[in-house]
């Protein structure tokens, strides 16, 4: 922590595992005057549940997650969202920490914390916060980190049991940016949906939990009819991005498409 509050001000960069920092250099567009390298500091590689929570240090890999890290529905979770995450090489080397602190809309991880309610823990030489994901992502490239400041661990919280799970995300290439994903996860009590958790990412400028989409959920029996409209509450939620490529309205429709299928694959 003294090392990054000595360099940060001197335009000092952290580097776990460079995956987002390094091609960014080699394109010239950041050229930091320090690196401050994190990856043999002790203790930030711990992936291990504490009291409910899976806890996931600073320099753990998207690779761990290849195969379930826990018990229940998370480990399932986790593992078939890594696999839509860019190619293997990146997996290897990039981290879980890396892409929250990165906030690219489409970051599967920052989906994943955003529809979960993950607690960040932030270290400085100051002393520790802890922050929910939705106070942390502040918009594209956007976050609540101060420039000494280190995302030391993220906080999953363990799911229960009889929870069921559904993503989908979409891109025009095979390890491409998501243009549009959703994650649902609910559970399923006398036949009803309860506790419904709804995010999607990529559409708007950084992914989040999406209340109205639980609404529709909440208190209905599964079926394709309701899994449509709730398809069509995400449509009309959000606020979608526009860019060179994409209109607003075609992101609309994938936030429809894609809310269904997450929850057509919850059913599998």
């Amino acid at each position: 922590m003294s090392t990054l509050a000595e360099y940060a001000p001197l335009d000092g960069r952290i580097l776990a595992g460079g995956q987002s920092l390094v091609p960014i250099m080699a394109f010239r567009m950041a050229r930091p005057a320090h690196l401050i390298d994190i990856n043999e500091v002790k203790g930030l590689d711990r992936l291990a549940v504490d009291a409910g929570y899976l806890s996931i240090g600073a320099c753990v890999r998207h690779g761990a997650f290849h195969k379930p890290v826990v018990g229940g529905p998370l480990g399932p979770l986790l593992a078939y969202v890594a696999k839509h995450i860019a190619h293997y090489p990146i997996r290897m080397r990039g981290t879980f920490c890396g892409s929250l602190a990165q906030a690219d809309p489409s970051s599967e991880w920052c989906l994943v914390s955003a529809t979960l309610g993950a607690q960040l823990v932030i270290k400085s030489v100051r002393g520790e916060r802890i922050v929910l994901t939705e106070d942390f992502l502040e918009g594209v490239m956007t976050t609540a980190l101060q420039e000494d400041e280190l995302l030391a661990e993220a906080r999953l919280p363990l799911l229960p049991g009889d929870t069921k799970f559904g993503f989908y995300e979409f891109s025009r290439r095979a390890g491409d940016f998501a243009m549009c994903a959703a994650l649902v996860v609910y559970r399923v009590v006398d036949g009803k949906i309860t506790d419904a958790r709804v995010g999607i990412g990529g559409a708007e400028d950084r992914a989040r939990r999406i209340a109205e989409i639980e609404h529709v959920l909440n208190g209905r029996p599964p079926s394709h009819d309701l899994f449509v409209a709730a398809g069509e509450a995400a449509a009309i939620a959000i606020d979608p991005m526009e860019d060179a490529q994409t209109t607003a309205e075609y992101r609309r429709d994938l936030a429809r498409a894609v809310t269904r299928r997450a929850l057509e694959h919850s059913q599998q």
